[in-house]
C-alpha cells in the first residue's frame, strides 16, 4: 500500500498556449473586422448576390443610356404607331445569317379599327452593333453617335414595339430607368437624414422631446399615404420645370417616409444609452451629438442600411403611382410611371398590350431590392 507509483516527467518544452490554439480558418473568422464577416455572410445568400447582380447592371445602364438605346428618347416613327414587338432571328430559310428581324408591312383593319403589322419575310433586316445611329448629347455635355446596336440601313428596330406617337418603347424603358432608379436613392437620402436625426434626439433625450415626437409619428403615419402622395404633389407649381417637379417628388417622398427609421433609430437608442461605453463617453464630457454620432449609431449602421433597402422600392412605386395618375413627373420627362400613363386607357391596353410592358423592370426592380435587403439584413449580424 506504500508502494509509490513511477513519476514519468515530459522533457518537451511547455507551451501555455498549446490547448487553445486556433486553426488558420478559426483565427481568420475571429480576427476578421466587422465588414469582412458582413461580406462573408453575404457571399453564402445566392438570391441576395443575384439581386445584387440585377440591380448593379440596372445602375450601371443608366450611366450610358444613350449608347445602350437603339434610338433617342423622342425619337418618332409616325408610320410605325403601336408597332408590335419585333423577334429577332439567326435563321433564314435554314440559312445562318445572324441577329436580324424582318421588316413589317402596315394596314388598318375597317372592321376593327386596328392597326395590324405583318412580317415581310423576303425583307431580312440584319442588326448592326456598335454602329453609329442617331446623335445624340451624351448627358447633355456632348454630341455622339455611338450605339451598341442599331437597326439596318433604312429598317427599323422595335424590340418592344412602338406607342401612340411611334417611339421605340425599349429607348423609353432605359431612358425612364434613369429617372425612377435616381428617384429612389434620392429620396432615401432624404429619409435617411430625417430617420436618423429625428429618431436619435429622441432615443438619447427621452422623456417629454420623446413624447412630443412619437406623437408627431403618430399624426403622419395614421394619414393614407397614397391620398396623402398626391395633395402633396398636386401643390406643386404648374409652372415648375421638369428638373424641379422631379426634386420636389423626390423630397416629398422622403418627407414622408422617415418616420418608420425614426422608430428604429430611436428603439436601438434607448436600449444603447444605458450601455457602460455611453456612460463613460458621457462622464468623459462628449457632447450628445458626439455621443449619438461616433458611439451609439455605428452600433446598429449595418442594420440601417439593411432598412434603407428595403425602403427604395416604396419610394420607386410612389413614384410610379403619381406620375401614373398624371401628379407626377411630367411629359417630357420619361421616367416608367410616367410611361405607363398610355395604359390607361382599356381599349388601347386591349389592343396593343405591350403597352403594359413598363411594369415589368418595376416588378423587377422591386423584387430585387427586397431580395438584397433580406440579405443585408441576415448579413447585418453575422454572428447569428
Amino acid at each position: 500500500m506504500n508502494e509509490r507509483l513511477p513519476h514519468f516527467v515530459d522533457t518537451a518544452p511547455f507551451d501555455v498556449y498549446a490547448t487553445e490554439r486556433l486553426t488558420p480558418e478559426q483565427e481568420r473568422y475571429y480576427l476578421a473586422p466587422q465588414w469582412r464577416l458582413m461580406w462573408w455572410k453575404f457571399g453564402a445568400h445566392s438570391v441576395a448576390v443575384a439581386a445584387g447582380v440585377v440591380l448593379a447592371l440596372f445602375y450601371v445602364s443608366i450611366l450610358f443610356t444613350e449608347i445602350l438605346a437603339p434610338y433617342s428618347r423622342d425619337t418618332k416613327h409616325t408610320e410605325f404607331v403601336y408597332a408590335p414587338p419585333q423577334g429577332i432571328h439567326l435563321f433564314h430559310e435554314g440559312r445562318f445569317v445572324g441577329p436580324f428581324v424582318y421588316g413589317v408591312r402596315y394596314h388598318l383593319d375597317m372592321e376593327t379599327l386596328k392597326r395590324e403589322y405583318v412580317p415581310h419575310r423576303s425583307e431580312v433586316q440584319p442588326l448592326r452593333f456598335f454602329c453609329r445611329g442617331e446623335p445624340y448629347q451624351f448627358w447633355g455635355l456632348f454630341e455622339g453617335r455611338f450605339r451598341l446596336v442599331c437597326p439596318a440601313e433604312g429598317g427599323q428596330l422595335f424590340l418592344l414595339g412602338t406607342d401612340r406617337l411611334g417611339r421605340d418603347m425599349l429607348s423609353r424603358l432605359l431612358y425612364g430607368a434613369r429617372v425612377s432608379l435616381t428617384v429612389g436613392l434620392i429620396g432615401i437620402a432624404v429619409s435617411f437624414v430625417l430617420g436618423i436625426s429625428i429618431g436619435g434626439v429622441a432615443g438619447y433625450f427621452g422623456g417629454w422631446t420623446d413624447a412630443i415626437i412619437q406623437r408627431i409619428i403618430e399624426i403622419l403615419k395614421s394619414l393614407p399615404e397614397l391620398p396623402l402622395w398626391m395633395a402633396l404633389s398636386a401643390a406643386l407649381p404648374v409652372s415648375w420645370s421638369p428638373i424641379l417637379v422631379y426634386f420636389g417628388i423626390t423630397i416629398i417622398l422622403g418627407l414622408l417616409d422617415w418616420p418608420g427609421l425614426a422608430r428604429a433609430v430611436r428603439s436601438k437608442l434607448l436600449a444603447l444609452r444605458e450601455e457602460d461605453f455611453c456612460t463613460a463617453a458621457r462622464l468623459m464630457g462628449a457632447s450628445p451629438r458626439r455621443i449619438i454620432g461616433r458611439h451609439l449609431l455605428p452600433n446598429f449602421m449595418s442594420h440601417l442600411i439593411a432598412s434603407a433597402t428595403l425602403s427604395i422600392p416604396s419610394m420607386i412605386l410612389g413614384e410610379t403611382a403619381l406620375s401614373f395618375l398624371g401628379l407626377g413627373l411630367r411629359p417630357p420627362v420619361t421616367s416608367w410611371g410616367v410611361m405607363l400613363t398610355e395604359a390607361q386607357n382599356i381599349e388601347a391596353v386591349a389592343l396593343y398590350p405591350w403597352l403594359l410592358l413598363p411594369m415589368l423592370p418595376v416588378i423587377i426592380t422591386v423584387l430585387a431590392f427586397n431580395f438584397f435587403g433580406d440579405g443585408l439584413r441576415d448579413a447585418a449580424d453575422p454572428y447569428s
